[in-house]
């Protein structure tokens, strides 16, 4: 008799979570997000009378029907792909003895390909913020190392002092899965960086409360700068600059990428400075690029 029989669907997740933190090192907000995958799939079965430990692949098609009426194609996705993984530890810990989930398919999805700003947008967004204040300087330094090293959201508000070397030119920093990459910056974004830790910075940390610490980029309060605090720096001086895409931090992320091989950078360049796990990941860039190809093949082409 399968071991998994008297164990609850509780101890299961959290067996199966731990696994995920530990052993694959996966990020919080995966884990977050596969969590919730199971729990709504847990739901599903209670209302069926069944258990995670029985359940057939009829009972799972039942769940993908159901859920194909409520979600999106991309989190429809992500949801099978937590089921299977649920279900391939659940065998390998002799919770089960069969996999109801071995020939669980993903739907391939239509690969969206991200908004990308213009070399003529990014100069007109470093533009925009007055770097005679202390907030202006900490504005422009963002702009320019997210343009400069693709950094991602959550990278980029954990960077401390520890995690920068201005001498060598390079930020140190840890990406999904916990894999540590070092990115090389240009050196406009290692003078306005200079600017602000020099001399707006330290009248930040000065600020009553402050509880910044060593994290470089802080808010108007000397405390670390949040996730929505940064998306709404972009998109203020996107607005400002007159920009009419929908700009985030991801899409400077996404504009670094595309003109790095615009410019001719390789791909497996661009997917180690991006931090991607697989070169697959970085491959949509090179539909962008190719977008641009024929834009300028029509515009400049003799015989169009």
């Amino acid at each position: 008799m399968p071991s998994g029989q008297d164990v609850s669907e509780n101890q299961l997740l959290d067996q199966f979570i731990n696994q995920l933190k530990v052993e694959r090192g996966l990020s919080t907000n995966t884990i977050v997000a596969y969590s919730h995958d199971l729990i709504r799939f847990f739901d599903f079965l209670k209302r069926k009378g069944l258990s995670p430990i029985h359940i057939s692949q009829e009972d799972l098609t039942s769940f993908i029907v159901e859920q194909n009426a409520e979600l999106s194609p991309r989190s429809m996705a992500r949801r099978l792909v937590s089921i299977r993984m649920f279900y391939r530890f659940l065998v390998s810990e002799g919770d089960i003895e069969s996999n109801p989930a071995r020939l669980l398919g993903i739907p391939k999805m239509y690969q969206h390909l991200p908004d990308v700003l213009t070399r003529d947008e990014i100069d007109s967004l470093l533009m925009q913020p007055d770097i005679t204040t202390a907030l202006g300087k900490r504005d422009k330094a963002i702009i320019e190392i997210l343009y400069a090293t693709g950094l991602r959201v959550t990278e980029l508000i954990a960077l401390t002092i520890y995690n920068i070397n201005l001498e060598v030119g390079s930020i140190r920093t840890i990406g999904k899965g916990s894999k540590e990459r070092i990115i090389p910056m240009g050196s406009k974004a290692i003078d306005s960086l200079k600017d602000y830790l020099s001399n707006s910075r330290p009248t930040l940390l000065k600020k009553r409360y402050a509880a910044g610490g060593p994290y470089i980029f802080l808010n108007s309060r000397g405390s670390p700068i949040t996730r929505q605090g940064l998306w709404k720096i972009i998109k203020k001086y996107a607005l400002m600059a007159g920009i009419n895409k929908g700009v985030t931090p991801h899409t400077v992320r996404h504009s670094f990428a595309t003109h790095l091989l615009e410019g001719g950078a390789d791909l497996r360049s661009v997917q180690i400075m991006l931090g991607h796990a697989d070169i697959s990941t970085t491959q949509i860039y090179t539909h962008v690029t190719g977008d641009r190809l024929k834009e300028i093949h029509e515009k400049y082409h003799p015989r169009p």
